[in-house]
């Protein structure tokens, strides 16, 4: 996927000949500029390192108190309990006793089963850190009881995964979160297409775990195990109708649903440069603060009951950055505007993800300085480069076109 001119190991090594320091400091925003369908095929290309591990460390060096909020928070687990429950007494109600309540079953399963599926999609965003109890196995343990209402086992491969998202953000054939050429190309820019594609995103996102064809681990067949002996238990309280809410509300909440919103709010590239995206607004209350994802990205070891102070601690690194304040934006911004589409992602290969991670260091406050008129020149060098090779996909584009 990532253009042939650019992609090769010499090529990375050749655009950042002599350099010590990455320019990219202190924002780490890139020199890219995004994918636009019609005039672009593909993700525009990135010939750096994901940016947030990094911005970490440029961060710590003015905030090191950043570090007295890592930890965990045990009320997650009251909060995983308390959404189980919830979500069994509803299946155990249209199960057994609302048993002709069939819209009011679909409408409470978009508006309530969804929003809680999605909230323990959340639980399970929390408990792969390690951030809502002491150890590793308390915290797999979580994940397994948050996983008792999706009916399906989705926790501990979402761990695994999400994990890999992390370390390899935006590389191509390594970062699950980004869409396989399959789905660029079948949806492509229309908004019917893309409209649908939201509805089903939640299966998307499972297929693209299920195309690296990794075998399952040991914690991912304990899910398994856990899951299937949890449906038959589930099967004989709260019967078929029981487990069509729960299922109807996993596949409702990971579709068209505010609190799937962040799929495309985290990594869409809304502006030119900035490949992750925070949202500030009144759903981080009920969704547990992930859309403070720029924050967990540069802090992972934070708990989400943290996440605010971090932007409050270093307001000079977040508040220059664009975010959004609207879920419901998000979406149909993402289905209506001519300039979105799952192409709009920024890629990067493993050659230049470690080589740019391995050679180009963050600058110490006095590095910065001295840096300043290197860092001008070298950023209209990299931003013709870029340029060039835009413009060289963007012509590829239309002679396969004729």
């Amino acid at each position: 996927m990532p253009p042939r001119d650019t992609s090769s190991p010499e090529a990375v090594q050749a655009l950042h000949k002599d350099e010590q320091f990455d320019m990219r400091f202190p924002s780490y925003v890139g020199f890219w500029k995004r994918s636009v369908p019609g005039l672009d095929e593909e993700p525009r290309f990135d010939m750096f390192d994901e940016p947030h591990r990094k911005r970490k460390q440029q961060i710590l060096q003015d905030h090191p108190e950043i570090e007295t909020l890592y930890g965990y928070d045990t009320n997650t687990i009251w909060i995983t309990l308390t959404a189980v429950c919830v979500q069994m007494g509803l299946a155990y109600l249209f199960g057994r006793v609302l048993t002709d309540w069939n819209w009011t079953m679909v409408v409470v399963a978009y508006a309530i089963g969804g929003s809680i599926s999605t909230q323990i999609g959340i639980i399970f965003h929390e408990f792969t850190h390690n951030l809502c109890a002491a150890t590793s196995l308390q915290n797999r343990w979580v994940g397994n009881i948050a996983n008792i209402p999706l009916v399906v086992p989705l926790a501990q491969s979402f761990r695994r995964y999400h994990l890999e998202h992390h370390t390899y953000q935006g590389v191509y054939g390594y970062d699950p979160d980004l869409p396989l050429e399959w789905e660029i190309r079948l949806i492509g820019n229309d908004p019917v297409r893309k409209f649908f594609w939201l509805i089903i995103y939640g299966v998307m996102y499972i297929g693209r775990g299920l195309a690296q064809q990794k075998q399952l681990s040991r914690w991912e067949l304990i899910n398994w195990a856990w899951t299937i002996a949890c449906d038959v238990v589930l099967f004989k309280v709260c019967g078929i109708r029981g487990m069509l809410y729960l299922a109807t509300s996993v596949l409702l909440g990971f579709g068209l649903h505010p609190g799937a919103a962040h799929f495309i709010q985290e990594h869409y590239t809304f502006r030119d440069g900035q490949e992750t995206y925070s949202y500030y607004g009144s759903g981080n209350t009920f969704w547990m603060n992930i859309g403070y994802h720029n924050e967990h990205h540069d802090f992972p070891l934070v708990p989400w009951t943290k996440l605010p102070e971090i932007k409050r601690m270093a307001p000079e690194h977040y508040d220059n950055l664009a975010f959004h304040t609207s879920w419901w934006e998000v979406l149909y911004m993402f289905v209506t505007s001519s300039l979105m589409a799952p192409q709009s992602r920024v890629v990067r290969t493993l050659d230049a993800h470690r080589y740019a991670r391995k050679n180009l260091r963050v600058p110490t406050p006095g590095e910065a300085k001295q840096l300043a008129p290197e860092k001008a020149e070298f950023v209209a060098r990299i931003r013709k480069a870029a340029d060039i090779s835009m413009e060289k996909a963007r012509a590829r584009s239309i002679v396969k076109a004729q």
